[in-house]
């Protein structure tokens, strides 16, 4: 039947999917077609979630083989490498970041589409549910107008034409096609069973959407955080950034893998409906309506015969037949029945009301506009549904990859931060340029320093300005100038820093002095 249709043609890429192996627990083939209810259908649409976990176990497994290695197998550094190339790393980061973003990207597409082609779904499910009640209604209406207020007039104008003969046998005339509208509204399908399904599904449908599309909204924007922070943390050699990065990433490939794989088995699952979706339907509602019906509505072709013609037609010549019963008993009743006046009167109404019901069913019931529902559902979820799916499938598949290249990138950086400091702390402390040695020379005599305001409040002038006397037990403080002019005794004991350093016009022109007059003294550093 699908290939008989010219308005439907499923997308190639449905296909694709419908051909992937369906295995059922036991490593068994099992029928691609669509049958949510069967066992082994379910099962195969799980073997094909669980494939996912086949591919994280892998990525953990080379994540711990390479983790073994950089921890147990990792060479010692030389000697004279005293700052190691972190080139791999900056190009590991930078790919990652890319590929992470380029895959969050891929991500808001998909799932952007996904949410249309569900939204345009459950709209057209709930637009032929609203076109399935008004055709209840209108049944329901019409039946009940013809089985209470007809039955009940025809009743009293039995009673009112009882002495007439010719009259009677009008009013039986009237019974009997009474009986034939009330006939034929009653082989009308009940369409509330079906409406309630519609009702069902559509609510279920659109639940479930939302929190699928709020689940990868939160994974995007989860990976997009993460990514940030491997970035700052690479920058920064944080070694708290690192440490909130490798359990994060761990959490987040978990969570891409699992994706990928809830993303493959619904993608697969709905392909498999789209198709061939005619046979699905035919076979869910053979207990509810007739093949002929629904082939009607699914074809919507001028070929086939409208199932509810003969009805309609039988429908609308009962109610002429009575009109126009109705309309010769107020010409020639009233002058001798006048009491009949109010029931031909309320009959002529209740004909009119059906007659426009009628004329609101036969629209309700042609199959354009079901038909049209139909295709806008299959439009929606077999092409921008799977499609934005497949764009899900892929960006899990991306951030799987991106995130375990990180997760092999943070341990490297966070040995290089290692080394840094180990080469830091290699600084020979005798040595006069190591900063670590001349901040601690500088610290302890930061008490005794007087600010230059101090010096400036008291003297007038800077040709008055003179340097405290320093303490005799103090010792020199900025650096050791035994050492430095080869404990020449007159400048043993000649502070450069003392406990009040001289204004900042005369320590430039002090300083200046002295290194040009032991300018011959000064070692010398290769």
């Amino acid at each position: 039947m699908a290939s008989s249709r010219q308005d439907y043609i499923a997308p190639w890429w449905t296909y694709w999917l419908h051909n992937f192996p369906h295995l059922n627990f036991n490593f068994q083939a099992v029928d691609s077609t669509f049958k949510p209810e069967d066992a082994s259908y379910q099962q195969s649409l799980i073997f094909l979630a669980c494939v996912s976990a086949l591919g994280l176990g892998l990525s953990l497994l080379v994540l711990s083989a390479y983790l073994t290695c950089l921890c147990c197998c990792r060479k010692e550094e030389d000697e004279e490498v005293k700052r190691p190339d972190t080139c791999c790393v900056t190009w590991a980061a930078v790919i990652t970041g890319l590929v992470i973003c380029s895959a969050v990207g891929v991500g808001f597409y998909g799932n952007s589409e996904t949410n249309d082609g569900v939204y345009q779904l459950t709209y057209s499910i709930y637009n032929a549910n609203h076109t399935l009640g008004g055709i209840g209604s209108l049944v329901g209406n019409s039946l009940a107008s013809m089985q209470g207020g007809l039955k009940e007039h025809l009743g009293r104008l039995d009673e009112i034409f009882s002495p007439r003969g010719d009259y009677t046998q009008t009013l039986r005339l009237m019974h009997l096609m009474a009986d034939n509208v009330i006939q034929q509204l009653t082989a009308m399908p009940d369409t509330r069973k079906v409406q309630v399904d519609l009702a069902a599904i559509a609510d279920q449908t659109a639940f479930i959407e939302y929190y699928r599309w709020l689940t990868y909204l939160l994974l995007l924007i989860l990976d997009l955080v993460i990514c940030l922070l491997a970035c700052l943390g690479l920058a920064k050699q944080s070694r708290w950034l690192l440490a909130v990065i490798m359990v994060s990433g761990v959490l987040t490939l978990i969570m891409s893998w699992a994706s990928l794989g809830a993303g493959t088995a619904i993608a697969v699952g709905t392909s498999d409906f789209c198709v061939s979706p005619d046979k699905f339907i035919v076979n869910q509602t053979k207990d509810s309506l007739s093949a002929d019906i629904v082939h009607y509505y699914l074809y919507c072709s001028q070929s086939l015969p409208n199932p509810f013609q003969q009805s309609l037609t039988t429908f609308q010549r009962s109610l002429t037949t009575m009109q126009i019963q109705v309309q010769g008993l107020l010409q020639i009743s009233l002058a001798v029945f006048p009491t009949a006046e109010k029931d031909l009167l309320g009959i002529q109404r209740l004909l009119n009301s059906s007659e426009f019901n009628l004329h609101q069913l036969t629209v309700s019931l042609d199959c354009r506009s079901l038909h049209k529902d139909y295709l806008e559902a299959l439009l929606g979820v077999c092409y921008d549904g799977v499609e934005g799916l497949l764009y899900l499938c892929l960006f899990s598949l991306l951030a799987a990859c991106a995130f375990c290249a990180l997760l092999c990138a943070v341990p490297r950086a966070w040995t290089l931060i290692a080394i840094r400091d180990r080469d830091y702390d290699d600084i020979d402390e005798e040595d006069p340029f190591n900063p670590t040695r001349r901040i601690n020379a500088y610290n302890p005599g930061r008490a005794q320093v007087h600010s230059f305001c101090s010096y400036s409040s008291s003297m007038g002038s800077q040709t008055s300005i003179q340097p405290p006397l320093q303490a005799a037990s103090s010792t020199p403080e900025y650096m050791n100038q035994s050492m430095l002019f080869e404990r020449n005794p007159r400048y043993e004991n000649v502070p450069l820093i003392g406990s009040g350093s001289p204004p900042p016009s005369l320590y430039p022109q002090t300083f200046r002095n002295i290194f040009t007059q032991h300018e011959d003294h000064l070692p010398v550093y290769d």
